[in-house]
């Protein structure tokens, strides 16, 4: 699977709408075996996308507390790594 699919629970601080987001379209685009959005496929991967992010915000927020992961998921990593390549 692909690095957006991660870890989100635990996270300090606790995982954006982004981060949940990039989750859900990666999850859509593998089961659904997406790989291009087209007018045809839009409207159903939007919905999906929507629908699964919700319920992952949803399940995030009952989970019981967890012990903060160690090291950071990939979409953190390459927001850190872009920053400080543009910073050099």
């Amino acid at each position: 699977m692909s690095g957006n699919i991660t870890l989100l629970r635990g996270l300090t601080p606790a995982a954006t709408e982004q981060e949940i987001y990039a989750a859900a379209q990666e999850y859509v685009r593998k089961v659904g075996g997406v790989s291009g959005l087209t007018s045809t496929t839009k409207p159903a991967v939007d919905k999906a996308v929507a629908a699964i992010a919700a319920a992952t915000t949803q399940l995030l927020a009952e989970l019981p507390d967890r012990r903060a992961s160690e090291g950071e998921p990939p979409t953190r990593r390459r927001s850190r790594e872009t920053v400080t390549e543009e910073a050099s």
